[in-house]
């Protein structure tokens, strides 16, 4: 399954660094980013949380709230979030059942070795909960600027 333009942001919950309940659903309102990341504390993904963070108050002022989503605890999520100064909340999905609603809980392979994990992949969604656009197989470098772009247009 996966959420096409157009549809509405499911009524999913996640677990935020805190352990409190994150719905995705009291994002409804104004322009929401939600991406979704392999794993804290990784190159590619520290770097990502970190480029989201140092626009995150460029995202403030337009309006648009940014989630990061990963299968991490929320303890490794909390631990992660300190040791880079990050910005932008974390969620985990360690059950993977939102990862597994956006299409982004994939089958991958590496050296040979096929596993199951997370599709780098970031869903912009307008104030009124539909998508208004998807990047899969997102490369990180310039992406976070990407997103503010595109979320600007619609703040």
């Amino acid at each position: 399954m996966t959420i096409a333009e157009g549809e509405a942001l499911p009524d999913l919950e996640l677990a935020g660094a805190d352990g409190a309940k994150v719905s995705l659903r009291s994002f409804v309102g104004k322009p929401f980013v939600l991406y979704f990341y392999p794993k804290d504390d990784t190159t590619g993904c520290t770097r990502e949380a970190q480029d989201f963070s140092a626009l995150a108050a460029d995202f403030a002022a337009a309006g648009v709230a940014v989630l990061g989503v990963s299968p991490d605890t929320p303890a490794k999520h909390a631990k992660f979030t300190t040791k880079y100064d990050l910005t932008v909340p974390l969620a985990s999905d360690e059950d993977h059942a939102v990862m597994e609603a956006f299409g982004v809980w994939v089958e991958k392979s590496m050296y040979g070795r096929t596993y199951m994990g997370v599709e780098r992949s970031t869903f912009l969604f307008a104030a009124d909960g539909t998508l208004a656009r998807r990047w899969g197989k997102v490369r990180v470098a310039g992406h976070a600027e990407q997103v503010l772009a595109a979320a600007k247009l619609l703040a």
